[in-house]
Formats: structure tokens, sequence, C-alpha cells
């Protein structure tokens, strides 16, 4: 069933981007309880057609590794399925930027239907972009929602918001909270797969 929503994922894209922009799919297991929402692929993710990896890839093994789940247990997807990038022309290179509304707008179909199709028991998103996509409303941040147990209107998921795990790359202050939300998660978790079981 997942591969006939990529199918139509694809065709989508095409008919927008032509052979422009390369496609990261969501992967991993498809009755997984647990599923992880980032925000877009970056550079490494791009190169290698699958979601964190390099630097994320880290990121998530030392999360699952709290956590005590393997990343096969789990389905990891991204709400933009392309990396949104900007150029600089005098250097010739390219950097990750946050994706635009459009762009959310445009891939929101498909994680919707990744969502009903996997119909985890949790999501966890990582960062602002995952949280306000999921939740639906622009005004909520990541600052006042984290590491909080929200139900989702579809009632079949809870949503657990958390920090990118980049962000505490470059705000080490976060870190402290960052690890005390997955400990939080850590001992949520268990009781609401097995509800869900």
């Amino acid at each position: 069933m997942l591969e006939a929503a990529k199918e139509k994922c694809i065709q989508c894209f095409y008919d927008k981007y032509g052979n422009e922009k390369v496609i990261v799919f969501g992967e991993g297991n498809g009755n997984a309880k647990l599923m992880l929402v980032g925000e877009a692929p970056g550079k490494q993710e791009t190169l290698l057609k699958k979601p964190f990896v390099g630097q994320a890839g880290k990121n998530l093994n030392e999360f699952l590794q709290v956590l005590e789940i393997n990343r096969e247990d789990i389905y990891i997807s991204n709400v933009v399925k392309y990396r949104p990038y900007k150029t600089n022309e005098k250097k010739n290179t390219t950097s990750n930027r946050p994706p635009k509304r459009e762009e959310i707008a445009e891939c929101m179909p498909y994680l919707l239907e990744e969502i009903e199709l996997i119909r985890p028991a949790v999501i966890v998103t990582l960062g602002n972009v995952a949280l306000k996509a999921l939740v639906g409303d622009d005004s909520v941040t990541i600052g006042n929602m984290h590491g909080q147990m929200i139900q989702l209107e579809n009632k079949t998921s809870k949503l657990y918001p958390l920090y990118h795990p980049a962000s505490i790359i470059y705000n080490r202050s976060l870190k402290e909270v960052y690890n005390e939300d997955i400990n939080n998660l850590k001992q949520m978790i268990s009781e609401i797969i097995k509800e869900n079981e």
C-alpha cells in the first residue's frame, strides 16, 4: 500500500518538477508503533536517498539508544520529500533552508497518507516545521509544545514534539531539555504502545 502512495507522490512531483529534485521517501517498519517526522532531507539524505543519515543519522541513533528501540522497528519520514536549499552564487555552493509554505502544502497529502497506512501509536515530530504541519497551526512553537503528548484529530495517533536534534548542535543550552524530553518519552511510550496492541 505504501508503494501505491509512493507512485502518486512521484507522479505529482514529476508533473511539477521534472527531474530537477531527488525524492527521499520515508522508510522503515510498515507496522511501526513509533513514527518520526522531520522537516526535510538534507544534502546527505539526498545523495543516499534515505532519511536521517550523516549527522542527522548519528543524532537519530543516539535518540534510539536512549529509547532502547532499533531503527528497523520504527518508521521515519519528513514533511517535505525533497531537499529545500539555497545557492551561494559566489561560492557555487548550496545549503539547506527551511521549507516554504507551498512546499509543505504540496507534500502534506503524502505524509498524511503515510500516517494513515502506518497507523503509529506515537508520532514524534522533530522541530517546528513538522510540529506546525501535523498540528495544522502556524502559531504553535516547539518552545511551548515540546515534551507534551498531544492527541491528534485522527484519534489513532498521539503526537510528541521534540526539538530537532540539529538544534542542539547550534544551541547547547537545549541539550538538557532535549534529554529530559526523550527520557519522558521513554516512560510514556511503552504504556501507549501497550494500549494500541
